[in-house]
């Protein structure tokens, strides 16, 4: 039984017995009790007639007595009876607002109704646990492209301002913990359009339960989690997790990618960044001399193993080693917020400096002194808190890392483009300088904003136009793929930067490489190239124009008129 209802019945029981059974005592006595008609012949009152009078008895003022003059004994009983039955009516509504004011009932409405629109949902949906720094950002990124997203969240004031964000689709959203299984099929985990689950909580266990549910529960969908430690991300792996992202891990990874190949590294942002967004100038961190390490928490220990393995000297400034652990090089003791500190860790001899401790306070101090003291360092700042970017944008830092920004990130490209993962897989074994003419070649198309990123499958939906030539033996390169259908001597403004099918991936594809049905393909370009290519892609005629150069008519009339008018001639 619905749980609104439930509540309903149970409340609502014993005000409705007793309205009922004083309705029915009094109905009792004006049947029994003689009445008498016009004349003052005594007739008896029917079922019918007292059932009549009572039910209007006491909620109407005035009324008459039907169907005759009532006699005393009728009127002392109706008199009693108008008394009972209004006290009655009066208990009964003031439950009812008891009811109705009841946090319990207000929860059971909200919960039936948020079941209900997730229910009614017809489109794919991703569930998103957690409603904080990432889960917002990601929320935003899927309905910013139009894609549907369900949200819980324990926490209710976010649940509140999620319905206060101005989101461009609706999301159904809970505070509910996700932790049980019942909320999480509450928010439509076992839905048919369910695609995935997304947990981002700042809690590992509840990340790692809400995996172990949705892979129980619904083990074809996609199950995406974060996660702030190596042993809860061991565990979620273990068990099939389709994609763990560690933020301190990833941006990590990132630097050392950008030291080691720094236009790969700006490829990747402007590939994975917002097409609203200005292009990115590239950054040169320092890939000699010393650097220094304020903080060796979770960030500081993965920003000093990959700073490490690109052979880079380190030293560690630590106000608390004896919890954090100790380098094999040891640590300078303190928070690096004191000039003294910094000077004992040599900053002034130092290149580059990440202020990496879990206080944006300290960090923002770190950064100021250090920069006093060495106007040449490189900073990498990490940002802990949203409402601190204006801070951070102005403290001189060259890169500022916000953990819920960078997983938000990389769910939102994992979910909108996951070929783009397979591209930068691919680009790491390539030279600098392949990732720097492709960045090249990629403002040349879009100047000063970052690029439209889109990918194709090709078959009957998507290409029905090239999937039919294929099945007749016709091949279309990628060459004759990108050919504007208004001018075929002209090229689209997009670049195809990976062909993959079920047995290779290939970058940059050559352009006599053939397209055939089953490839995927991942592109960037202008917007309206996209939707170029899209027309291409599903019309046979404006296919055969691109391949051929013959402009054949489309559509039952401009057939006929052309056949007519080759008649004529």
């Amino acid at each position: 039984m619905d749980n609104v209802v439930y509540l309903i019945m149970r409340r609502m029981r014993t005000p409705l017995l007793v309205l009922i059974g004083t309705y029915a005592v009094a109905m009792a006595g004006m049947v029994v009790i003689p009445a008498q008609d016009a004349a003052g012949h005594p007739v008896p009152t029917s079922f019918f007639h007292a059932f009549y009078f009572v039910s209007y008895m006491s909620t109407t003022i005035g009324f008459g007595e039907l169907p005759n003059a009532f006699t005393d004994a009728q009127r002392i009983w109706v008199s009693f009876s108008v008394f009972a039955t209004v006290a009655v009516w009066l208990y009964a509504i003031g439950t009812l607002i008891t009811l109705l004011q009841d946090t319990t009932f207000q929860r059971a409405i909200l919960e039936s109704r948020f079941r209900r629109r997730v229910r009614r949902l017809r489109e794919p949906f991703y569930l998103v646990c957690g409603y904080g720094q990432t889960g917002t950002a990601l929320v935003r990124s899927l309905t910013d492209r139009h894609q549907r997203a369900v949200a819980i969240d324990i926490d209710p004031q976010r649940v509140n301002l999620l319905k206060l964000d101005n989101l461009r689709e609706y999301v159904p959203s809970l505070c509910a913990d996700a932790r049980q299984p019942s909320s999480l099929e509450d928010a439509g985990l076992r839905h048919p359009l369910c695609k995935g689950v997304v947990a981002l909580t700042n809690v590992n266990e509840t990340n790692l339960k809400i995996a172990i549910a949705a892979k129980l529960l619904h083990p074809e969908i996609t199950v995406i989690c974060r996660a702030d430690s190596h042993e809860v991300e061991a565990n979620m792996a273990s068990f099939g997790t389709d994609h763990i992202y560690d933020p301190f891990d990833t941006f990590a990874l990132d630097m050392a990618i950008a030291i080691q190949s720094p236009c790969l590294a700006l490829l990747s942002k402007w590939l994975a960044g917002y097409e609203d967004q200005s292009l990115d100038a590239p950054i040169f961190p320092p890939a000699e001399g010393r650097w220094v390490l304020c903080g060796f928490g979770r960030f500081g220990k993965a920003m000093y193993r990959h700073l490490r393995e690109q052979g880079l000297d380190l030293t560690v400034i630590e106000a608390l080693p004896h919890k954090t652990g100790i380098p094999k090089e040891g640590v300078v003791h303190g928070r690096g917020t004191e000039a003294v500190t910094l000077e004992q860790a040599g900053i002034g001899d130092a290149v580059g400096l990440v202020a990496g401790t879990d206080s944006d306070a300290d960090n923002l101090s770190i950064i100021m002194t250090a920069l006093a003291l060495n106007r040449t360092l490189f900073v990498v700042a990490r940002q802990n808190h949203r409402y601190n970017k204006l801070l951070f944008e102005r403290v001189g830092a060259q890169v500022v890392m916000m953990p819920s920004n960078i997983i938000a990130d990389r769910i939102r490209v994992r979910l909108g483009t996951p070929l783009l993962g397979d591209l930068m897989a691919l680009a790491r074994d390539r030279e600098d300088e392949w990732a720097c003419e492709l960045v090249s070649r990629v403002v040349a198309l879009v100047d000063e904003y970052a690029p439209h990123v889109w990918e194709i499958r090709i078959d009957e939906i998507e290409a029905p136009a090239l999937c039919a030539l294929d099945r007749r033996g016709i091949s279309v390169s990628v060459e004759q793929l990108t050919r504007d259908p208004r001018d075929r001597d002209r090229v689209l403004p997009l670049i195809v930067l990976l062909r993959m099918d079920d047995e290779e991936r290939e970058l940059l594809p050559a352009p006599d490489v053939r397209v055939r049905s089953g490839d995927r393909l991942l592109l960037c370009g202008r917007a309206d190239a996209s939707r170029t290519l899209t027309w291409t892609l599903r019309n046979l005629n404006v296919l055969d124009y691109v391949l051929t150069g013959n402009a054949a008519p489309g559509g039952l009339v401009w057939r006929w008129l052309a056949r007519r008018r080759a008649r004529g001639v």
